[in-house]
């Protein structure tokens, strides 16, 4: 009974902790994205989540480390540490004619610009001035460039050059997204369509 007693309580405090560190990050991507890295405190974040400072620093940590830890979540829609290139979204991309291919890689893109575009405005900022966001930052961008080929080329079933990589990972980026989110009002659908129909004519693919 005591041992059972005792799981029972671990248990709970795990799903507490849980909580917790979800609602810290909730509050710090709403800080974040609203404030600007300079304009938000950890006091600001603890406020905003409903719990003390200690509390932030014990269930996340530090300002970069809550920074990091939103742009995971961003990448992936989840806490649990299975790379993109390992969930089941992905690997579907492969699937189907070349029209559905781009049509569910444009879908991915959509989902991961819209959860990371604006944190990812954030950390480019944040990293003007800190040594250790500007290597975070550069990792950033050499995973999305790696995520890109690999979804790219499963949509053409051929390997990229780096200059068609790198050309589609411009174009199809967070900052080209949040223009045409937030600038020209564009919404999901609209962004999906226009996405999927980029990377069939810029890779000159032809219908199967």
């Amino acid at each position: 009974m005591a041992t059972s007693t005792r799981r029972y309580r671990s248990t709970l405090r795990q799903a507490k902790a849980g909580v917790t560190r979800a609602a810290v990050l909730a509050a710090a991507a709403e800080l974040f994205v609203a404030r600007g890295w300079a304009g938000t405190s950890m006091r600001d974040i603890a406020a905003r989540a409903g719990c003390a400072v200690e509390t932030v620093y014990s269930s996340v940590g530090n300002k970069r480390e809550i920074l990091k830890a939103l742009l995971d979540v961003a990448a992936v829609g989840d806490d649990e540490p299975v790379p993109l290139l390992e969930r089941p979204e992905f690997h579907a991309i492969a699937a189907g004619v070349v029209s559905e291919r781009a049509a569910k890689l444009a879908s991915l893109l959509e989902t991961v610009n819209r959860r990371s575009a604006a944190l990812r405005r954030v950390l480019v900022q944040a990293a003007a001035a800190d040594a250790e966001l500007a290597a975070l930052a550069a990792r950033d961008r050499a995973d999305r460039s790696t995520s890109m080929r690999a979804g790219l080329e499963a949509v053409t079933g051929r390997p990229l050059t780096d200059a068609e990589t790198d050309s589609l990972h411009a174009v199809l980026g967070g900052e080209v997204y949040l223009a045409l989110t937030e600038e020209s009002a564009w919404t999901p659908a609209k962004y999906r369509n226009w996405a999927a129909d980029t990377v069939i004519r810029l890779l000159d693919l032809a219908e199967e």
